[in-house]
């Protein structure tokens, strides 16, 4: 895409000529159609806006902080995303600060687009304007940058269009910069040089890195269309500014002249003013922050337009020690002009507030009351059936319940046509009712998420095992999930424990059901836990390990091609390897702490690391690294590093600078000449007739930024994606399926998981020759473990009434001197257990010298092991398992086991 940006200077104004950006497509090397759509999980982010068009029923818009905007699709209930044409070149696009519909002309709608005001958006901010419902967008770039994703960004709406002459439109933006306008649906812009205030609130205005120090500036506009007649401007508007003294702003003379509106109260921020046109009462809810996470006092206040009186009507007013709250969501029933409901900005505890008035606020009730504390009682009721994972996993005491009503809701909307339908955004998700007018009648109404459709999680890790669960994730915010089918929402998070952000995930190539994961979290919130944890049913069911001192954040961690051992290599810290789940660590030897890691998927003692420019090697199960002498390999940026499935020392490597291949184990890179640069690298299944797995990389290929594959080892590439599926900054996770050929799981940052399926015929492929892989670096210190077919011993299972269980021993690999295997236990009685104990005696001299999910005692060949706290209760036809390491000399015998519930 281009931009052009000129401006003329004027009298009055600074005009701003349009520049239109086309979606027309542009040349790739080549195309496979493919049909894409999201992995569901609904919702995942913060909703800061929801916009009811005023006119036309059923036409809903919502605008996320880095997700984009969406419309509501009545027939289906469900969000349809509407900028997912922006791409890396304009990734800043997908935060919307501010959306407009116009209500007179309801094909129109437009955004005002920008992710940061700071450095880490390299481009300036636009309006994008749509006549088709945001079907297809032009563009006008701004000379100044918007803060889609900067604090603030619930205040608002910021941009307006003139409901009596919808060709004129105002924006309110940030930083000095004050208020705009357009005349012309939103083509070309002008500065309003005659508004006297740009606001000078920062939550924070010596913050180094310029975020506190954001200046929300403008931030609402409402008109008042009793002013004028239809086709004429409407003379009388509020403008709402985050300065504290001078909030509130008015002119009567269509935006010739302007003044602070008298009287008005000081000393908090007016988040939303909201005007009701039968009564003529403007009401602004304010907070003492710009939010959206914090804010402690707050009002609520009405002001007469046609007297000039201002009366506070704060259900609870900011002079009261109950006032722990600022005030923002504000919406007034249209059909029901003396109906308002106004939100807490943040009550974190015990859960967000809603207050609704039958009289013009004169008198107020909660959405829940306090009865005897820590009992409350509510006049809702929550069905979170669609979207269960919303309670988060918790299970948390009185006076909170789960799930949560909601928090940071900014935007509280009773829809204009239905004084039973309400929506309102929170830091997860969508809400909304369809009966809520039974609050007035004492019944409880009933709120349910409003968010089919609208996925907006970051997407920090994907991986796609041969077996198992087609797709598991590691996401920002919500953790991740194990996706058993791709278009239903999973019905739970990861827990035990649960990770805020899951920073990284791997499996066992050859053991896909054992797998691992690095986390994140407030470590003051659960100090107990650990950032790494691990499964052995593919992502069902996870247990914690141990972990060094000093982690507070995730990194990347890898496990070895048959699970025995694992890598990880916390952020800040040095990094660690575990032979077995965690139970013990030990310091990694050569490799720099900040690298990442990757497992060779096939021989399961080699690790790779990578940090500034240079791969090192393990050769001994991660124990020690060196490394390579591969030169002029990407040195500055994020790097993904990926071994390939089925092929001792295969590597690939994805940098700003290029995409690099190795097939003998890193000692040597061959750069791909046609890339010039690559976000990431991933695999799936190899095409009819090929060996060689499928490549995928979203990269920069013969000059076009895209989603590629290659069928034949990188020698070939078509891109994948079209011009109107590019889903800003993607690529931070990516990898195939290798169970079906040419489909691609994407991660965005903010729109979800993205899967494509091809739709084209199948295509030929010139065979290639796959040159054999040669591994300059060999084991030295510790063998390499040998797969062996020693037999699963599987008892009988006859069911039992009462608590009974049954334990199958399943030897997985070898060493010289050693080995290591699992017990899997399973309920088989008719009632649920709390314990279990199982034993065996073995037949030689075999000594167990680690275990984990579970407690041992040996005692010469007789051994017991029963349940640990986290796994002794298992509901009927239920399992856990346990997992151990152990030595032995002569001949290794599978012993016979027995099981006993309590």
């Amino acid at each position: 895409m281009s931009r052009r940006l000129f401006s003329t200077l004027l009298a009055v104004a600074v005009a701003l000529a349009a520049v239109v950006v086309r979606m027309a497509p542009v040349s790739a090397v080549a195309a496979d159609p493919y049909a894409f759509k999201n992995v569901r999980i609904d919702g995942g982010g913060f909703v800061p806006g929801i916009v009811f068009n005023p006119t036309e029923r059923n036409l809903v818009y919502a605008r996320t902080d880095i997700g984009g905007a969406y419309r509501w699709n009545q027939s289906t209930r469900s969000w349809t995303p509407l900028l997912d044409w922006a791409g890396w070149d304009k990734w800043g696009y997908n935060g919307v600060i501010s959306l407009a519909t116009d209500p007179v002309d309801t094909n129109r709608v437009y955004v005002a687009a920008g992710m940061y005001t700071n450095s880490w958006d390299p481009n300036n901010g636009a309006v994008l304007r749509s006549g088709d419902k945001g079907a297809t967008w032009q563009a006008t770039a701004l000379p100044f940058k918007l803060g889609g994703n900067m604090p603030g960004r619930g205040m608002g709406e910021a941009l307006a269009v003139d409901p009596n002459k919808n060709s004129v439109l105002y924006l309110g933006t940030p930083n000095g910069n004050g208020l705009w306008r357009s005349t012309d649906y939103g083509v070309t812009w002008a500065k309003v040089t005659s508004f006297p205030n740009a606001g000078n609130y920062a939550q924070d205005p010596s913050d180094p890195n310029g975020y506190l120090s954001h200046r929300p500036g403008v931030v609402w506009v409402t008109y008042d269309p009793r002013s004028s007649a239809k086709g004429t401007a409407t003379k009388t508007i509020y403008v709402g500014v985050a300065d504290k003294d001078n909030s509130v702003y008015r002119t009567t003379d269509a935006g010739v002249t302007w003044s602070r509106v008298a009287g008005q109260p000081t000393g908090h921020l007016a988040h939303k003013g909201v005007l009701d046109t039968a009564n003529g009462y403007l009401y602004i809810a304010t907070s003492d922050t710009g939010g959206p996470y914090d804010g402690a006092k707050g009002d609520v206040w009405r002001y007469a337009t046609a007297t000039g009186a201002w009366t506070r009507i704060s259900p609870i007013p900011s002079s009261s020690s109950d006032d722990y709250f600022g005030y923002s969501g504000l919406t007034v029933d249209r059909q029901k002009p003396g109906t308002i409901m106004v939100a807490t900005q943040i009550s974190w505890w015990p859960d967000v507030i809603f207050f609704r008035s039958t009289d013009f606020g004169a008198t107020w009730t909660r959405v829940w009351d306090w009865t005897s504390y820590p009992n409350r009682s509510f006049r809702y009721k929550q069905d979170i059936s669609e979207n269960p994972w919303l309670t988060f996993g918790a299970n948390p005491q009185p006076p909170e319940v789960t799930p949560k009503l909601g928090w940071m809701t900014e935007s509280l909307e009773i829809d204009p046509f239905d004084s039973n339908r309400m929506m309102y955004g929170t830091g997860a998700t969508v809400y909304g009712t369809e009966d809520l007018t039974k609050w007035d009648s004492g019944t409880q109404f009933t709120i349910k998420p409003m968010a089919k459709g609208l996925e907006e999680t970051a997407v920090l890790d994907l991986i796609s095992p041969p077996s198992g669960a087609p797709l598991v994730s590691a996401l920002g915010d919500v953790g991740g999930f194990r996706h058993t089918n791709l278009d239903a929402v999973p019905s739970m998070m990861f827990t035990s424990p649960v990770f805020t952000s899951t920073t990284s995930l791997d499996y066992a190539e050859k053991s896909p059901s054992i797998m691992v994961r690095a986390g994140s979290f407030t470590d003051s919130d659960r100090p107990n836990d650990s950032h790494v944890a691990f499964s052995t049913d593919g992502g069902a069911n996870w247990f914690q390990g141990t972990e060094p001192g000093g982690i507070d954040e995730g990194g990347t961690v890898a496990a070895a091609a048959d699970g025995s051992r694992f890598v990880w290599a916390p952020k800040g810290v040095t990094p660690v390897f575990s032979v077995g789940y965690g139970n013990s660590w030990q310091q990694v030897q050569g490799l720099p702490t900040g690298a990442i890691v990757e497992s060779d998927r096939v021989n399961p003692m080699t690790f790779y690391g990578y940090s500034g420019g240079r791969l090192y090697v393990s050769t001994n199960g991660g124990a020690t690294f060196t490394a390579s002498a591969a030169t002029g390999l990407p040195s500055t940026g994020t790097v993904h590093l990926k071994a390939l499935p089925g092929k001792e020392g295969d590597v690939w490597l994805a940098g700003e600078t290029g995409l690099f291949h190795s097939t003998n184990g890193g000692s040597s890179f061959t750069r791909l000449g046609n890339v010039t640069s690559a976000v990431n690298v991933g695999f799936g299944k190899a095409a009819p007739g090929q060996s060689y797995p499928a490549v995928f990389a979203v990269a920069t290929i013969d000059g076009v930024a895209g989603l590629f594959r290659s069928d034949d080892a990188g020698a070939g590439w078509v891109r994948i994606n079209d011009d109107k599926h590019q889903y800003g900054n993607m690529g931070e996770a990516l990898t195939g399926d290798p169970r079906i050929y040419g489909r691609v799981y994407l991660g965005t940052n903010g729109r979800g998981i993205i899967y494509g399926d091809r739709t084209g015929p199948t295509p030929t492929v010139t065979p290639t020759v796959t040159p054999t892989v040669t591994p300059t670096v060999t084991p030295t210190v510790t063998p390499t473990v040998t797969p062996t077919a020693t037999p699963t011993v599987t008892p009988t299972v006859t069911p039992t009434t009462g608590k009974a269980c049954v334990a199958t021993y399943t030897v997985g690999n070898h060493w010289p001197g050693g080995f290591g295997a699992e017990v899997t236990v399973r309920n088989i009685g008719s009632s649920a257990t709390t314990g279990w104990k199982v034993t065996w005696t073995y037949g030689g001299d075999q000594k167990i010298s680690q275990l984990w999910n579970g407690t041992l005692s040996q005692s010469g060949a007789a051994v017991t092991v029963t349940n640990a706290g986290y796994n002794g209760a298992l509901q009927t036809n239920a399992t856990t398992s346990f997992g151990f390491n152990a030595s032995f000399t002569g001949t290794n015998t599978t012993p016979a086991v027995s099981c006993t519930a309590s």
